[in-house]
């Protein structure tokens, strides 16, 4: 079982990170992912690029721009290896979603533990040969950079916003003024640098270099908006009309007032007990989703091999390619995973599953009154991972 320490400076605590950092400014924490140093070489990056059900892009930069024409291109997957003959000196290869093709990387999400970890969106990697950048940007969601392999020059620069005007007719959003830099230094293999949402950034491989983004985000209200309305539909009482005070108005007049009443109506109903019960489950449900689908496992363990594992020393953890949190309610626990809610568990396997949403690395004593089928399932479902001992 390998517990790994969190990614955050000797002299700052998760407490200081989190008041003085988080969403507010950068951090450069030296060698705080040394775990990631020789993992994967640019070679496993490219190759994975190219498998069918991979989520890549391959962003290309011409020497100069042309008349008419922009820039940049960006080319999508499915890739093919043809896509990568011919390319201009500066290119980038993104994928996405790596912790559904290594569990392992995964893993290194225990990091950043001091985030709760139904914010974590995925970890991306970006590949680029020496030059290789994809521009001057900015995220809408808190990312740490962490170098795995080679170097790359991190310029930071201006918080962005609305008003922040990108390059015209470019495929990516770009814009050429960061404003006064702010930081300048160049990540070695190990480094990691957290970059708080919409601070403008610009990263230029140094050679060939790998970079790894553990994104960590949150949801949108038109999310929380959609999910309400997908609950509320199975309330009935929803469904009866409203009752309305009535005054004289014209008949082809939808006045002020009547608006009013039916948002005041609505309000109450947001801010009763079964509002209350309708955001929770929404809110649960849109942040237990998986951002991308599940790859179907080419084989899996049977109940009888999964056991035996599990006594020779393997230890089950949660599954970072997937969703599993679980909500304190006033009837109890209730658990959700890639948002759905989980009904019909009982006391002892709800136990279990909180222990494994909080990140815990669990032998066969803790899961020896759950039945074996039932853990069959959830490895299955994708909820957790085994970690065959060594």
């Amino acid at each position: 079982m390998t517990l790994i320490p969190l990614c955050l400076p000797d002299s700052i605590t998760p407490e200081q990170f989190l008041s003085e950092y988080w969403q507010k400014k950068p951090l450069l924490i030296k060698q705080g992912l040394p775990q990631l140093i020789g993992m994967f070489e640019p070679d496993d990056m490219l190759g994975l690029a190219l498998e069918e059900d991979a989520s890549a892009r391959l962003l290309t930069q011409a020497a100069s721009k042309q008349e008419g024409l922009p820039q940049w291109q960006l080319k999508k997957s499915p890739l093919a290896e043809a896509d990568f003959d011919n390319l201009p000196e500066q290119w980038t290869v993104l994928v996405q979603n790596l912790e559904q093709w290594s569990p392992e990387l995964g893993q290194l999400w225990q990091a950043f533990d001091f985030i709760p970890q139904w914010q974590r969106d995925d970890i991306m990697v970006s590949y680029a040969p020496k030059g290789g950048s994809v521009g001057k940007h900015y995220d809408d969601y808190d990312v740490f950079l962490a170098q795995g392999f080679g170097s790359r020059r991190w310029q930071l620069g201006k918080f962005c916003d609305k008003a922040t005007e990108f390059v015209a007719d470019e495929p990516i959003r770009l814009f050429d003024d960061m404003g006064e830099i702010i930081f300048d230094e160049i990540l070695e293999a190990g480094d990691v640098l957290y970059v708080p949402p919409k601070l403008s950034h610009f990263g230029v491989a140094q050679d060939d270099c790998l970079t790894f983004s553990f994104g960590c985000r949150r949801p949108n209200l038109m999310q929380i908006i959609d999910s309400l309305a997908d609950i509320a539909t199975n309330d009935s009482d929803l469904f009866i009309p409203m009752l309305l005070p009535q005054s004289m108005q014209a008949s082809g007049e939808l006045q002020v007032d009547s608006i009013e009443a039916i948002k005041n109506q609505l309000l109450q109903m947001l801010q009763s007990e079964r509002g209350d019960d309708i955001i929770r489950q929404a809110v649960s449900e849109v942040v237990s989703k998986r951002q991308y689908d599940a790859l179907v496992p080419e084989e899996t363990l049977d109940t009888d091999d999964l056991m035996q594992a599990l006594n020779d020393g393997a230890t089950l953890q949660a599954d970072y390619s997937n969703r599993l949190l679980y909500r304190q309610t006033n009837d109890g626990i209730t658990l959700y995973a890639n948002g759905q809610r989980l009904d019909g568990l009982d006391d002892k396997a709800t136990a279990v599953l909180m222990r494994l949403a909080n990140g815990e690395h669990l032998q066969s004593p803790d899961v020896m009154d759950i039945d074996p089928d039932e853990l069959s399932e959830w490895l299955e479902n994708g909820w957790v991972w085994i970690d065959f001992a060594e």
